[in-house]
């Protein structure tokens, strides 16, 4: 039952940063959908992650060469999925208040993936492959 409450929470969260990301985009007084180009920054983000995990049979060890280049390339799409909004906003594409929005959107979402690891991520009874 941990595991739905779990998943039912994280699923609130993703709706919730994705209602910031839509709000930055149509709100009237911004009305630009340059920001959903964030879209492929949340599909990429788990992607080196779950591949990195197929690939190494022991992830509790204390240094791993892939596990590593994971987090590394991870951390890069996460960390570019907060800079475009803030180029787009210096260059004049999008308002600052639709930056915020969308920020505050990102910030709710990679929040939401990050949960999703931690609780379904482990190799214990509520694993993510039960699902």
């Amino acid at each position: 039952m941990a595991g739905i409450k779990a998943l039912l929470s994280l699923s609130f969260g993703g709706a919730i940063g994705l209602m910031f990301l839509m709000l930055g985009c149509a709100l009237p007084e911004y009305n630009a959908y340059w920001p959903l180009f964030l879209l492929f920054f949340y599909i990429l983000s788990p992607i080196p992650y779950c591949i990195s995990r197929r690939m190494v049979d022991d992830t509790d060890s204390a240094s791993n060469a892939c596990i590593e280049l994971a987090v590394f390339l991870t951390t890069g799409i996460v960390v570019s999925a907060f800079g475009l909004p803030i180029i787009f906003a210096r260059a004049g594409v999008i308002a600052w208040g639709a930056c915020g929005l969308v920020l505050t959107g990102n910030i709710v979402i990679f929040g939401t993936i990050l949960g999703f690891f931690l609780v379904f991520g482990s190799n214990d009874e509520f694993s993510w492959q039960q699902w």
